[in-house]
């Protein structure tokens, strides 16, 4: 069977069994006809699809009245009785849920207001939420399925330190994914909340996805910055995780490398974690080639992760570093809120007080600091370069976001809305212009070099912005050093791309910093 029109760069499609095995609910877009011209890439909904039919004949199950922005994740309960659907209004972090019962009725569990952030689904007829109501960093609900009203909810994971990410619940236990700062730990507790465990996991390392098994036992993925990624193995009733033979390999060792954790004081003094990768014996001199990485948008965290060509940027002395600025969730939604909106400029800020803390400590210097971030930390760059012109001499800057000013005008833009802001609101507007990275381009300014990146099919951030911040950087530079755009005719916002073209990618990312940092020998092999 062929289903038409179930995604589109605005949003993802998603699709859940009924309990018969007999069709699907699934999300997609309206068709021709049934919305304007200009929406059939909005107003995402639910439709029923029986196997063997035409899709013409499928019949509508919810949405219609949901927002224009919305995005879609449906999930099915083990014996198929129960669909939920989790609302996004946007990109912004804000969720509704909706629960589809055997009666074949919606019923709507939360609202974008009630700041539930995640609901899963459990085996003992429950719904389990997770909260931020009057909990920044996170808190359990456990909900009953016969009656899911939100104020019948019962508090089971009381907030605490660490921030709550993720919820897997089994038949007799439910075990918790938080974050601290950026690594991850897993906690387990019983159904009602007590009983509490910790799971070891490794050091400075990242959960990135927990399954619960037939036998109630658990699964997680552990990757880290010299682990490639993992699967353990938790046994109902254990702590202690047992490494599986589920595991990604690495074509190069990283055994000689170190990785510790920082933190560097911002504006405002707030503590702004660094996690910093180099070869061991590395010296703080401040003549490492050094290359920070960022983000702070979405609440997404920058959380450890494995990248084994990082392999070339080691042998030839380079440290590598990731920092945790506001904007992210590493400490929870104030720490997301602290870096969106009319706040955004402390994104900016954190990310500044990062280099210069990597300088002061002599991990680095100026001409030997490069910077680099993608879409929203494409942003970030082109903020880096208006406002730090003279901070780093190299800054690679991926699919990133420029004219903040216009942005909201393109299909995608309309769900950044919720994150960035919208120039109809005054407050809003004018923190937009004081930081929009083409509109604080400022002619004879010495510029440090720069490789644009974008995709011609990239329909989440308009290739446009990459272009024209080319073109105006280059207008206004004063200095020798290169500007550069690499437009990939095949690739989009990254997500599908070719493996070949990720290569080349890489290759040209790697060609460039080393050129312009003077890293042309490799160090003594590891």
């Amino acid at each position: 069977d062929t289903i038409a029109h179930v995604q589109y760069p605005t949003a993802g499609g998603s699709a859940a069994w009924n309990a018969a095995g007999s069709g699907i609910y699934y999300t997609r877009f309206p068709r021709k006809g049934e919305r304007p011209e200009t929406d059939l890439n909005f107003y995402q909904q639910v439709y029923f699809h029986k196997i063997g039919t035409a899709d013409t004949e499928d019949t509508y199950s919810v949405g219609k009245d949901f927002p224009r922005i919305a995005e879609i994740v449906l999930e099915a309960s083990r014996d198929g009785r129960y669909i939920l659907a989790t609302v996004a209004n946007g990109d912004g972090g804000d969720f509704a849920h909706y629960l589809l019962g055997s009666d074949g009725k919606w019923t709507q569990v939360t609202q974008f207001s009630d700041q539930i952030k995640a609901a899963r689904l459990g085996r003992d007829k429950a719904l389990y939420l997770l909260s931020r109501a009057g909990a920044p960093r996170g808190k359990i609900l456990r909900l009953p399925l016969d009656t899911p009203e939100l104020t019948d909810a019962v508090e089971i994971v009381l907030a605490g330190e660490a921030v709550i990410e993720q919820i897997v619940p089994t038949a007799d236990a439910i075990y918790v994914g938080d974050i601290l700062g950026g690594p991850s730990q897993i906690r387990r507790f019983g159904l009602d909340g007590k009983d509490e465990a910790i799971i070891p996991v490794p050091k400075i390392s990242s959960v990135q996805e927990m399954l619960a098994l037939e036998d109630n036992s658990l699964l997680f993925r552990d990757v880290s910055y010299t682990e490639p990624a993992t699967w353990f193995h938790c046994v109902q009733g254990e702590t202690e995780p047992v490494k599986t033979a589920l595991r990604s390999t690495s074509p190069v060792s990283f055994s000689d490398i170190e990785v510790t954790r920082e933190f560097a004081t911002a504006k405002d003094g707030a503590k702004i974690p660094l996690n910093i990768v180099f070869r061991k014996g590395m010296k703080r001199d401040g003549q490492n080639p050094t290359l920070l990485y960022g983000y702070g948008g979405y609440g997404i965290s920058m959380a450890p992760n494995f990248d084994f060509t990082r392999r070339l940027w080691f042998d030839r002395g380079g440290v590598y570093v990731v920092a945790n600025i506001r904007g992210g969730g590493e400490f929870g939604e104030e720490w997301h809120k602290a870096g969106n909106l009319t706040k955004k400029q402390n994104v900016f800020d954190d990310f500044a007080a990062a280099a210069e803390y990597l300088i002061k400590e002599k991990y680095t210097r100026p001409e030997k600091l490069a910077i680099q971030g993608g879409s929203n930390g494409g942003l970030l760059m082109g903020a880096m370069i208006t406002q730090h012109p003279d901070l780093m001499r190299s800054v690679v800057s991926s699919v990133g976001i420029y004219d903040m000013l216009r942005v909201e005008l393109a299909p995608n833009g309309a769900f950044n809305v919720t994150e960035f802001g919208t120039v109809k609101n005054p407050e809003q507007f004018k923190a937009l212009y004081a930081y929009s990275p083409y509109h604080r381009v400022v002619d004879g300014t010495k510029y440090p070099s720069i490789l644009m990146m974008t995709g011609a099919n990239d329909g989440r951030v308009a290739p446009y912005h990459s272009r024209k911040m080319t073109a105006r950087l280059d207008e206004a530079n004063k200095s020798d050093n290169p500007i550069l755009l690499r437009t990939s005719s095949s690739a989009g916002h990254g997500i599908g791309t070719a493996l070949s073209e990720r290569i080349k990618q890489s290759a040209d990312i790697y060609a460039f910093l080393f050129a312009q940092l003077g890293m042309t020998k490799e160090m003594t092999k590891h």
